[in-house]
Order: structure tokens, then C-alpha cells, then sequence
């Protein structure tokens, strides 16, 4: 089990890695050995509550397939092991974002004086743009 809060957790078993050849420098080590990570985790069939799935399709963004498949790469480092667990730290760090329930917003309401501030500041600016204007008395 792969823990994500104290009341929320996965089974490593719905996870699927798929093991590929990294790009850029590394020489020989490279194209030789498949270091890099791509990790599948299926959200639309997944233990997770509604609400975190609907919060996770909203975070991930294009990291989610039109099959309801959560993708991540993990390419950074040089062995295969530290890539995997980079990529599992990245899903729990994206279901953790996803878990934390959103603060309820708070109406507010400028107070008297931003108010009277804010119309100040407009009939100031009213004011300068009235000075610009073309008038023929002036150049009489």
C-alpha cells in the first residue's frame, strides 16, 4: 500500500510501470539501458473518492488520457530505481494536492474609504484626460 494521507492510501498493485530508453547525454549507459519511468495509474478505476478524482482530473491536466489514465514520466536520474521512486513521489505529492479539500470562499466587500479612494482616483484620471482635449479657445 503506497500512503498518500493517514486516511488515504493505494494499492502498489494499481500501478503500472513501464520501463523506457532515456534521452540526452549519458553516452553508452543510454542507449543501452531503458533508466527511464512512465507510470500508469488508472483514476477512473481507482479506490479514491469522488471528490478527489474530480480535483485530480481538474490538477493533472493533459497527464490524464481519454481513458482515465493518470501518466507520469521520471527521466532525471541515471538509475532506474531512483526514476521510479521519483515518479511514485510525484503521483503522492499530485493525490495529496488532490485530497486537500479547497477553502470555501468568503464574500467580501470593499470597505467605505477603498470605495471613496477608488472614485477619487477615477475623477482624478477623468480629469486628466479632460485636459487633453482640443479646444479652439485655447488657441485664440
Amino acid at each position: 500500500m503506497l500512503e498518500i494521507t493517514p486516511t488515504l492510501s493505494i494499492d502498489e498493485n494499481d500501478l503500472q510501470y513501464d520501463y523506457i530508453r532515456a534521452s540526452g547525454p549519458g553516452g553508452q549507459n543510454v542507449n543501452k539501458v531503458s533508466t527511464a519511468v512512465q507510470l500508469r495509474f488508472n483514476v477512473l478505476n481507482s479506490n479514491l473518492p469522488l471528490d478527489v478524482k474530480e480535483r485530480l482530473f481538474k490538477q493533472a491536466g493533459g497527464r490524464i488520457n481519454k481513458d482515465g489514465e493518470l501518466i507520469l514520466h521520471a527521466h532525471q536520474y541515471r538509475t532506474q530505481e531512483q526514476n521510479r521512486y521519483d515518479a511514485q513521489q510525484r503521483l503522492v505529492d499530485l493525490l495529496k494536492a488532490a485530497a486537500a479539500k479547497p477553502k470555501p470562499r468568503r464574500a467580501t466587500r470593499p470597505s467605505i474609504s477603498a470605495k471613496a479612494a477608488r472614485v477619487g482616483e477615477k475623477k482624478e484620471h477623468g480629469e486628466i484626460k479632460r485636459q487633453r482635449r482640443y479646444n479652439p479657445e485655447d488657441w485664440e
